[in-house]
Formats: structure tokens, sequence, C-alpha cells
């Protein structure tokens, strides 16, 4: 009985240890955004999709994790207005791109994390939109109270492939780029 109580009295320490020398600081959605960037032939868009929750971990000041979720519903064009808008807006949200009905969140989830110094890290994440998970690898810049990111996605691994020209050759000046741009600035 006594043994017990000793472990038990050794893992409640070891858990307030550990408690003590990870922090968690939760993004302020309001604060932070995501940019994005098409391209197609002809041109590209540009908008905003809003955070619905977000965190980094760290120990000892030292990045060690996160996870995010997006709310796809926010998902909008912000390089025009009025009725272009509400429709670009709408394909977006239909099942050609990001199926939001179906596939209101998506999520990142730090797997990997390495330093490279000057408050830099590369990190791998998997990255899940329409219901796929894929990993993504880019460098995060944490200083203070935020952190800041830039990458590219290839749509087509989410099973986003309208006019794609890996999957419609013939498509011509019509075609979507497969990648899109993220730029990510979290406050927290």
């Amino acid at each position: 009985m006594k043994n017990l109580k000793t472990i038990a009295l050794a893992f409640v320490v070891a858990l307030s240890t550990v408690a003590v020398t990870a922090q968690t600081k939760k993004i302020d959605v309001a604060k932070s955004n995501i940019n994005w960037v098409g391209k197609k032939v002809t041109g590209q868009h540009s908008g905003t999709v809003g955070f619905k929750s977000g965190a980094l971990v760290f120990k000892k000041n030292v990045l060690k994790g996160g996870t995010f979720t997006v709310d796809m519903n926010s998902l909008t064009a912000t390089d025009i207005t009025g009725e272009y808008q509400g429709k670009l807006n709408g394909h977006l949200k239909a099942d050609d791109f990001f199926g939001t009905a179906k596939f209101p969140t998506s999520t990142l989830v730090f797997k990997t994390i390495a330093a490279k110094g000057n408050d830099v890290y590369t990190v791998t994440a998997d990255l899940t939109i329409k219901g796929i998970t894929k990993p993504v690898t880019f460098d995060i810049t944490v200083k203070g109270n935020t952190a800041t990111t830039a990458f590219n996605v290839d749509r087509t691994k989410y099973d986003i492939k309208y006019n794609s020209k890996s999957f419609f050759e013939s498509i011509g000046d019509k075609a979507i780029y497969d990648e899109f741009e993220l730029t990510v600035n979290l406050n927290f």
C-alpha cells in the first residue's frame, strides 16, 4: 500500500512538472488571419478564410506543437465585390472546390518541428481538407505573441480537381493552377 501511494505521488508530481513546463497559447481568432491566392492562366483571385480555433504549444519558449481548425464557411474572395464575389464565393464553397456543406472545417496538426534558429522552425503537419489528410511542410516564425508562415497547397491532393490542367489537358486558358498560396498571421 505504501508503494502504491509513493507511485501515485510520483505520478502526480511528474504530471505537474509536465503541465508547468508546457505552455499552450490559444490564438485570438479575431486578430489571426489566413489570406489565400488562387491563380489561373488568365489571372488570379485572393481572399480570406477564418479560424474557428487554434493553439501553439511551447516548452521553455521552444515551439513543440500546434493544432488549428479553420471555418471553411468563412471563405471569401476579397479581390472582387458585388454579384461576381457572391458567385465566386458560392462556387468555392460548392462541391467543385471545398464542399463546405459537408466539410465545414479543415484542420492542421503539427507532427514534427525542427528549430532552424532566429525564432524560425520547420514544421511538418497533417492538413485535412474535405476529409482528406496529407502532410505539408513549411517554415514558421514565432516572435513574442505572434507567428507567421506562408506555404502552398496542392488542391488536387484533396480531390479539388475543377479546371485542373493535370486532369483536363484540353482546358486551355480556363485552367486553374493546382497550387494555391496561403499566408497565415497568428496572434495569441
